[in-house]
């Protein structure tokens, strides 16, 4: 009766697991080539990945143009300082605290230009433009990027002055004011300018700190029909697999819209050709992957990967990028042949020569670009401010989306305006 129970004391071990966290915006990162983007990924995510590829667990990997960075604050540090992109603060080596995730959605030139920037700006809740103080500004792509984002009201832009270790003090002036002249006539002209070189990580914090400051979470609406963008498509079984162990295809991409759950029931429109005739597709959501980890559901905010019950065939090589997946009827409606209200430019953006945009011509082939779709459209019909056009891929679109155009000039495509697609 005297004796006391012994009290087991247990003590909270601090293992506990963290909490997978989905990035919550897409920040774009535009730029001409060398102009250090793939360098600046490393500064901002603590990743080298020339393919800005996301590393999926259980060995997917998903280049989407995506990569992942955390952006931390340490709470005793004075600003700008107090930011990094690990929970170490580098000024005084003691605990940050995660902020939030963020996903970079990398917009490549050359001929995927357009259709990635396309996807990218549909997602994107604010963009950084990369320009280097070593090379004259602007150039080609860096104008090509620029207008569209104009096109696709993009509306927060952080410019980056990249290279500056490269440099005098008197050519990175005159490359700063050679910016501010390139943006002066633009939406951008009162866009933040921070030098840094990406290469020594000078000034990271401080564009960690306007990233922070200038882009904030947007309200999602999760109630919405789900509508995500398919950037990459492909079989992760490796040959000679036992049948049993076969799994179904991937999708990777981002979400415009809603939320998707593990077990939902999907459609994918178009779809895929057989025979030149296009059939939706219907499946199953087995699993789903956002910010590196496995999620019950996934929403807007970063690049997403689900794995499907689809034949691993129909899905390999990007068979179906430029699809789009949501709930089965809940889809825009798909078009073989579009009637576009058009929005030509003065000019041809990124030539060399200040090119005067003609006007467009019957049996003139276009590319087209809208969500993560990329088709050719052949000129069937003119009007006033409006051309007819028959796809040679059909697309699934809203009515009233924004439709960008280019026409070949050279050796490659080049942005000549946009159309809104009307019925």
């Amino acid at each position: 009766m005297g004796k006391k129970k012994a009290v087991k004391k247990t003590t909270k071990k601090s293992s506990k697991k963290e909490t997978a966290v989905q990035p919550e915006i897409s920040v774009g990162l535009i730029g001409h080539v060398d102009h250090g983007k793939t360098t600046l990924v490393k500064a901002l995510t603590n990743k080298w990945t020339d393919t800005h590829s996301e590393e999926i667990k259980r060995g997917i990997t998903i280049r989407l143009g995506y990569a992942d960075m955390d952006i931390y604050k340490c709470l005793k540090c004075p600003e700008p300082e107090c930011y990094s992109v690990t929970n170490k603060c580098k000024a005084c080596s003691g605990e940050a605290k995660l902020l939030r995730k963020a996903s970079l959605v990398d917009a490549p030139g050359h001929e995927s230009l357009m259709a990635t920037m396309i996807c990218g700006a549909n997602i994107m809740d604010g963009a950084i433009l990369l320009i280097s103080a070593s090379e004259e500004c602007p150039q080609p792509q860096t104008q090509e990027h620029l207008m569209a984002l104009e096109i696709m009201n993009i509306e927060k832009l952080i410019v980056v002055q990249n290279k500056i270790d490269l440099v005098t003090e008197e050519q990175a002036n005159k490359n700063y004011k050679a910016i501010k002249t390139f943006l002066k006539d633009t939406k951008y002209k009162n866009a933040p300018i921070i030098p840094i070189s990406a290469l020594h990580s000078i000034n990271i914090d401080m564009l960690l700190q306007e990233i922070q400051e200038r882009f904030p979470t947007p309200k999602r609406d999760l109630k919405k029909d789900p509508i995500m963008l398919v950037a990459r498509s492909f079989d992760i079984n490796k040959p000679g697999l036992a049948l049993d162990k076969i799994k179904g295809g991937v999708l990777g991409g981002a979400l415009k819209q809603g939320q998707l759950k593990v077990g939902d029931e999907i459609e994918i429109l178009p779809g895929y050709s057989d025979d030149k005739k296009w059939k939706p597709l219907k499946s199953k959501i087995s699993s789903a992957i956002a910010g590196g980890s496995s999620m019950a559901e996934v929403h807007p905010g970063g690049s997403i990967a689900i794995m499907t019950e689809l034949d691993p065939a129909i899905v390999k090589s990007d068979q179906l990028v430029g699809s789009v997946v949501g709930k089965p009827g809940k889809l825009p409606p798909v078009w073989n042949e579009l009637k576009l209200e058009t929005h030509l430019l003065e000019r041809v953006v990124g030539a060399k020569d200040k090119l005067v945009v003609d006007p467009i011509k019957k049996g003139e082939f276009l590319m087209l670009n809208v969500n993560s779709a990329a088709t050719v459209g052949i000129v069937s019909e003119i009007s006033k401010n409006k051309f007819k056009c028959k796809l040679k891929r059909p697309i699934c679109a809203e009515e009233g989306a924004k439709i960008t155009i280019s026409r070949r000039v050279g050796q490659r495509w080049r942005l000549i305006g946009y159309g809104i697609i009307k019925k």
